[in-house]
């Protein structure tokens, strides 16, 4: 996902803002929220992946203490 979003932002910040009209230029500032929200996501989710690794490690470690 973060190639898409590398590349959304590229094509993005390439657009000649000052030639763009009023309604493609609210359509801009919508693209730019949602890629925003995006990213914000994609970090959440890469947390989430960490908290998950740790939860299964303990749980790991709880069924092979709890086997002794």
């Amino acid at each position: 996902m973060a190639d898409t979003i590398a590349e959304t932002v590229d094509l993005l910040y390439t657009i000649d803002q000052e030639n763009l009209t009023p309604d493609q230029q609210i359509a801009l500032g919508v693209a730019l929220a949602n890629l925003a929200q995006a990213e914000r996501l994609e970090q959440i989710n890469e947390r989430l992946r960490g908290i998950h690794q740790v939860l299964n490690a303990w749980a790991m470690k709880a069924t092979v203490d709890g086997g002794r």
